[in-house]
């Protein structure tokens, strides 16, 4: 069984809507990804690198809004230093689909 978390510590959490602004291939990295540029409106411009290249190329995700959780501290993959944690679903095998919204929302949107 999975260990579980108190409410207190999701609501620390901060999840956030943003529109990706820039994509492309992750270089030197040791799994496939895409490295992002998000833009969170008041937040700012933030980046990650993220696993989608199962399903995804860079100009699909082009304009596309997302969720992520932006109050994770940085890590560093290779050379980039990833700020969001872009949230989607793994498949069998491993493939990650991308957690969709079903009408556009404001940059920055907090999720509730």
């Amino acid at each position: 069984m999975k260990s579980l978390i108190g409410i207190d510590q999701f609501k620390k959490l901060d999840f956030r809507v943003g529109t990706i602004v820039e994509a492309e291939p992750a270089k030197d990295v040791k799994v496939p990804a895409i490295w992002l540029k998000i833009d969170f409106g008041p937040l700012g411009i933030k980046s990650s690198s993220a696993q989608l290249t199962d399903h995804y190329t860079p100009q699909d995700l082009m304009g596309r809004q997302i969720v992520g959780i932006v109050n994770i501290p940085p890590r560093q993959i290779g050379k980039y230093s990833s700020e969001v944690l872009v949230l989607g679903g793994f498949e069998e095998g491993g493939a990650v689909r991308l957690l969709n919204l079903d009408k556009p929302v404001e940059n920055g949107a907090r999720l509730k």
